[in-house]
């Protein structure tokens, strides 16, 4: 089914509030700061799980396996981008991680990777969660960037379907980020803003990812790779990690599984 008169709004624009739903989603996790002072482990372990989940089925279902798809029809080898694409991402948030000030939830300023600097604990905690959505706006991005090309009702649902699921991911996210940084001694506004921000950057990342595929077609494919690469990067370098505090690791692999058959039905049913 054609959706031509989609063509009249700017795809680059469709990026840029699909993300703005997604970072406001993230200030929605954030807010519950105002309700809550601390958070059970347990809870935060399913919470961080089904983020997990999540990421991990939207990188297969609605960046790897498009991808693949794309470049057969364009008579490339389907394993070409999506390994190219897929080692790139990766790469990219090596350097990253390498790069940006940030510590994890249950480390010490120490303990703290990246360029060394005289910032707080709190500001790095915050970093941290931000680097987690640079992949995940760049993914929104490019999916509806992808319209510019193949405007079909097909890929808006996909596209859709990952913002939403994006979305579902980044509520206890910034409920993850915010209500820790009140443990820390912050107050309840001051703990609600850092959380909120911590999802700017996807709006950011977002129009830049559309507007890049836009400029650029053949890349299209290799781009859905590099976010999937990159979001998995996070995954296994810091969610999974993070849910696995305590000694009940079995919630958190619980809320990875429900977070992975939400977006593989949201992908499915919608894309």
């Amino acid at each position: 089914m054609n959706i031509e008169w989609l063509l009249e709004y700017n795809p680059v624009l469709l990026a840029l509030g699909a993300t703005l739903f997604t970072w406001g989603v993230t200030a929605l996790g954030s807010a519950m700061v105002f309700f809550f002072k601390s958070i059970n482990q347990r809870v935060l372990n399913v919470m961080l799980g089904f983020a997990a989940g999540v990421m991990i089925a939207a990188s297969f279902w609605s960046l790897l396996a498009p991808a693949i798809e794309m470049s057969e029809e364009s008579g490339t080898a389907g394993w070409i981008p999506a390994v190219v694409g897929f080692l790139s991402g990766g790469a990219f948030l090596f350097i990253v991680d390498k790069i940006l000030p940030h510590v994890h939830m249950d480390l010490k300023i120490e303990d703290a990777e990246g360029i060394k600097t005289p910032w707080q604990r709190s500001v790095l905690l915050v970093l941290a969660i931000t680097l987690h959505n640079i992949p995940e706006g760049l993914a929104v991005g490019v999916a509806f960037g992808a319209l510019a090309f193949n405007p079909d009702m097909s890929v808006l649902a996909g596209a859709v379907a990952l913002a939403i699921g994006i979305g579902l991911q980044n509520f206890p996210e910034g409920a993850a980020v915010s209500i820790p940084l009140r443990r820390e001694g912050l107050s309840r506004w001051k703990a609600f803003n850092y959380g909120q921000l911590s999802g700017i950057v996807e709006p950011i990342a977002g129009v830049i990812g559309a507007y890049l595929i836009m400029t650029v077609q053949p890349i299209l494919p290799y781009a859905l790779a590099f976010a999937a690469g990159a979001m998995i990067f996070v995954v296994v370098e810091e969610l999974i990690p993070e849910s696995q505090t305590g000694h009940e690791t079995d919630y958190s692999t619980i809320g990875a599984m429900l977070g992975f058959a939400v977006m593989m039905f949201l992908d499915v049913a919608l894309g």
